[in-house]
């Protein structure tokens, strides 16, 4: 039985991620500073004009204040290096920012459709001049956080999670800057809530896809793109010396960071020096095929040891 790892590939990808997650911190820094700064003046719009969307609006912006420092937090301890308790290091937190900024995200739009119903039935006048200032303001700074943060790697659910909350504001400012024009020049004040409505339903499908995919990594769930059945399909093409694979296992620990576990039977008779070629054959198709930078292959010298189940080193399917 032979075992290997691919520590010269982990350090690669080690630095590629630091890289990733330097570029990230910046651009999540730069966000949540200008997302604080429109909090103060959308609160302040708000008193003044006693513009309840202003005011709701600045709410909304301090979640995402507060969800863009949870990610800027992450980004920073997913660069911290590897040690001897946690041997992955620290990545991991990228996707449980993500996770927790989408379960935020279900809490701030049941807030807005309360929100939003309260109005319907008590509506207040508006100084839709004010409103309408501090609302376009707020759009413009939205769609700088949003440009500053498009084009991360969509694996990053860290960052990921920090867009949807800066997407939301977004069409938040969108709903605010439309329900002050229909305020102002058409009289009616029961847009804003209704617009609040529609946003708030947007929203709720953007976080179920966040929540579903972090859910997905944090239960080791296989990356998409990637079938078991295939990769043991072509793992036989790897080499001719190979009678059997089994016991894949593939995973993602954080952004581009994709691992495996097999165990790979070659012909009876096979030497130290066969288990070597075949050995850098399967690394080299996982990495090349399916951005598996990280592996650990196992060689059952007869009988698999972890089981006898159907496929287990007798060449037919098993996935396990």
């Amino acid at each position: 039985m032979a075992h290997d790892q691919a520590h010269s590939h982990a350090h690669g990808h080690a630095h590629h991620h630091g890289n990733v997650a330097g570029s990230s911190e910046a651009k999540l820094l730069f966000a949540f500073v200008l997302t604080l700064l429109m909090l103060v003046l959308e609160a302040a719009g708000g008193i003044v004009s006693g513009s309840l969307a202003l005011l709701a609006d600045a709410g909304h912006m301090l979640v995402d204040a507060l969800a863009l420092l949870l990610a800027f937090l992450g980004a920073r301890f997913a660069a911290r290096p590897a040690d001897a308790r946690r041997t992955y290091g620290y990545g991991r937190i990228e996707v449980l920012a993500g996770f927790v900024n989408a379960l935020t995200q279900f809490a701030l739009v049941a807030f807005i459709v309360y929100e939003a119903v309260q109005r319907l039935f008590s509506p207040q006048p508006i100084l839709s001049g004010v409103m309408l200032v501090v609302a376009v303001l707020g759009l413009v700074a939205n769609l700088v956080v949003l440009r500053t943060l498009h084009g991360h790697d969509p694996d990053d659910m860290n960052v990921a999670g920090a867009n949807l909350h800066v997407l939301g504001d977004l069409l938040g400012s969108v709903a605010a800057v439309l329900a002050a024009l229909a305020v102002r020049w058409m009289g009616w004040n029961w847009a804003d809530p209704v617009l609040s409505i529609l946003v708030s339903l947007l929203l709720v499908r953007s976080a179920w896809s966040l929540v579903r995919r972090s859910g997905h990594i944090l239960l080791e769930g296989m990356p998409e793109g990637i079938d078991v059945a295939d990769i043991r399909r072509e793992l036989y093409s790897a080499d001719d010396g190979i009678v059997d694979i089994h016991h894949v296992h593939v995973w993602q620990v954080t952004a581009g960071s994709r691992m495996a576990t097999l165990h790979a039977a070659l012909a009876p008779g096979a030497e130290q020096a066969d288990q070597a070629r075949v050995l850098v054959a399967i690394k080299r198709m996982l990495s090349e095929r399916w951005r598996v930078d990280h592996a650990t292959v196992q060689f059952d010298p007869g009988p698999c040891p972890d089981g006898q189940e159907e496929g287990c080193g007798n060449g037919k399917p098993h996935v396990h």
